[in-house]
């Protein structure tokens, strides 16, 4: 399936330059969402994954149907000041500014193999500093998995550590 078909182009979202890739839109279609969700957890499926952890907000909507499937718990990465219990946080660069992301600290448990998920690849921050979270609470990460990778911001140079994994590219 081509997935490209299905991804909206947002011109200057969030601000004036910013190409929004929106994927919302594999949503609404139930074949394209099945598609997504199936590819990602068909790569997957034999990897031993422990917990998918997911970056707000479209990454739950995902990362809940994928950690459904392969039978594992999932853990949200959220923005900070948005989880209720005891976190650890980490600051990080965007493309268009700086961010912090929390996760909860009993979230994942030492020795733990990690499947992180987004939505969108961009510079990478947002999972570099999602993948430092779960090695600081001794989890292993197995891959960072994405809708899609915008190849020419250079993400996955900020991941050379990790497998990436996408099902679409720009």
């Amino acid at each position: 399936m081509d997935l490209k078909k299905f991804i909206r182009d947002i011109p200057d979202f969030p601000q004036k330059g910013v190409m929004f890739r929106d994927i919302t839109t594999i949503l609404k279609n139930a074949q394209a969402f099945k598609y997504s969700v199936d590819a990602i957890v068909n790569k997957f499926k034999n990897a031993q994954i422990d917990k998918v952890v997911s970056i707000e907000a479209r990454g739950y909507i995902f990362g809940g149907a994928i950690a459904y499937n392969l039978g594992c718990g999932l853990v949200p990465v959220r923005k900070l000041g948005k989880l209720p219990a005891e976190t650890v946080k980490m600051e990080y660069e965007l493309e268009y500014g700086k961010n912090v992301i929390e996760i909860h600290k009993d979230g994942i448990e030492k020795g733990e193999r990690i499947l992180l998920f987004d939505d969108v690849l961009a510079t990478g921050g947002t999972m570099l500093a999602a993948c430092k979270l779960v090695e600081l609470l001794g989890g292993k990460v197995v891959a960072c998995a994405f809708i899609a990778n915008l190849t020419y911001l250079n993400g996955t140079e900020k991941l050379k550590d990790y497998e990436v994994f996408s099902l679409v590219e720009y």
